[in-house]
């Protein structure tokens, strides 16, 4: 039986419904599964600045997963995982998120629209895991993650929960 999650940006009011992709990514959604088990997982919404189309947000490490169907070049619908261990991100970044220097954290994102890139100026290329896709919701998202860009991110946190 397939497993869903529900993506809100909770100040905008919006959310998505996302189907993990067991299949494809079994280790990812194991483990965001059990992260969500004892309730959301919740950041401050962020605009990527080079990957284009993609909101996300940060929260402590709670898993290393290594690499599991892996993409630089995510699609619309995307829901993806990515693992930053300590001392990968720039320090100011980091100090900015609340992250600490030794665990690192993960990066929660999703991709609303085409033409992403997976590339960074600080560490070059940054594969993320694909575990989800967006089923439901992803027109309104995407107008709600066009606004986090253009009016900003102050005051928005993207959260996820588990669904039924």
């Amino acid at each position: 039986m397939s497993k869903f999650l529900r993506i809100s940006l909770a100040r905008r009011g919006v959310s998505c419904v996302a189907e993990l992709l067991e299949k494809d990514a079994p280790r990812t959604c194991a483990a965001v599964w059990r992260a969500l088990e004892d309730g959301p997982l919740a950041g401050d919404a962020q605009h990527a600045k080079y990957a284009r189309n993609e909101v996300y947000t940060m929260v402590p490490r709670f898993a290393e997963i290594g690499r599991e169907n892996p993409t630089v070049t995510p699609i619309p619908g995307d829901v993806v995982l990515f693992d930053f261990a300590g001392g990968m991100l720039d320090s100011a970044f980091k100090a900015d998120q609340g992250i600490d220097e030794d665990a690192g954290a993960i990066d929660l994102a999703i991709f609303y629209g085409r033409n992403n890139l997976l590339i960074n100026g600080d560490i070059g290329w940054v594969p993320g895991n694909v575990y989800a896709t967006i089923t439901e919701g992803l027109d309104a998202m995407a107008e709600a993650c066009h606004d986090v860009w253009r009016s900003g991110s102050v005051g928005e946190r993207l959260v996820y929960e588990r669904l039924g």
